[in-house]
């Protein structure tokens, strides 16, 4: 039932965005993905799952590669608008179970959202930053190389991976500063609305902009600038790489919000880099066997140094 009422919702927020005609062939409309077309598939199963803390969706889960390790590892943050009436970290399980047979471990982390008790601000963030410190902690004994950990997130999953990579430079004061940090070799941005102001005005307005109080924090005296400690694009540079993967005919994440992170990234002296897949929209970056899938997967593969 709950992955029924997922599908549901998901349906109705990206309806919008699946109106719109392709620019490449207006008189003949590319098929894009659908969400019920990833997950009528059948749902693979972690190796395991593991508590970071008391809540219920404080967990993260587990795909271990068969073999001895230890394993290259990526951290995965999933998508769904900040929000868990519209996705849980069972979204990007097709995914993580691709990854998991092409020999890379997978830490698929779950956060609460803004839309459960003790999310947003700065709960959220407070969860991504504890389920990392955990893959640390407990890496070694699970098998996992956690010497270089490469990060992918999806969506809203995709502002939260490239938090993680920025929390060196949070204020010292910040309410989401753990005082920890974990390095990121590079961080796989899918289709990610990374730089919060910018995202706004061109994704879904229930997406990101009626949920932005709860999921950034109001502003105080104090903390005028609600971005300061809640958006990368306003905590760089960072030392990891950031590579944005935008599909051309994404309505949730415009490729513009890639090339405009990218560029962002590269003025404040870091690096990144964009790469735009033709005939993909924001399904696409998830489902195994898509030309956006395997792009992905071979980057993170390439930059776990194997």
């Amino acid at each position: 039932m709950r992955f029924t009422v997922l599908w549901a919702t998901m349906a109705m927020v990206l309806a919008a965005c699946e109106a719109t005609p392709p620019t490449a062939a207006p008189e003949v409309p590319a098929k894009r993905m659908t969400w019920g077309d990833l997950m009528s598939r059948e749902l693979p199963q972690p190796t395991s799952t593991h508590a970071y803390g008391n809540d219920p969706a404080q967990v993260a889960d587990l795909w271990l590669p068969d073999g001895a390790g230890p394993h290259p590892t990526v951290l995965m943050v999933h998508g769904g608008c900040w929000q868990k009436a519209i996705a849980d970290r069972t979204l990007m399980n097709y995914a993580a179970e691709d990854l998991r047979q092409r020999g890379m471990a997978v830490w698929n982390i779950e956060y609460r959202g803004v839309d459960e008790t003790g999310g947003g601000y700065p709960g959220t963030y407070l969860d991504v930053s504890r389920a990392a410190e955990n893959l640390l902690e407990k890496g070694p004994e699970l098998g996992l190389d956690v010497g270089q950990i490469v990060a992918v997130g999806h969506s809203a999953g995709g502002h939260l991976a490239a938090w993680l990579a920025t929390q060196d430079n949070l204020p010292l004061d910040s309410a989401v500063n753990t005082g920890h940090s974990v390095p990121l070799a590079a961080v796989v941005i899918s289709g990610g609305l990374v730089d919060l102001e910018a995202s706004a005005p061109v994704t879904l307005g229930s997406c990101l902009s009626s949920i932005m109080d709860n999921l950034t924090g109001e502003p105080s005296e104090t903390r005028p600038n609600v971005f300061v400690d809640t958006s990368p694009a306003e905590l760089l540079p960072a030392a990891s790489l950031f590579i944005s993967v935008n599909g051309d005919s994404d309505g949730i994440a415009p490729s513009v919000l890639g090339q405009g992170l990218t560029k962002t990234v590269q003025a404040a002296g870091g690096d990144a880099r964009f790469v735009e897949v033709q005939n993909s929209g924001h399904v696409e970056l998830i489902a195994p066997g898509t030309e956006a899938f395997n792009i992905q997967a071979d980057l993170l593969w390439l930059h776990l140094g194997q």
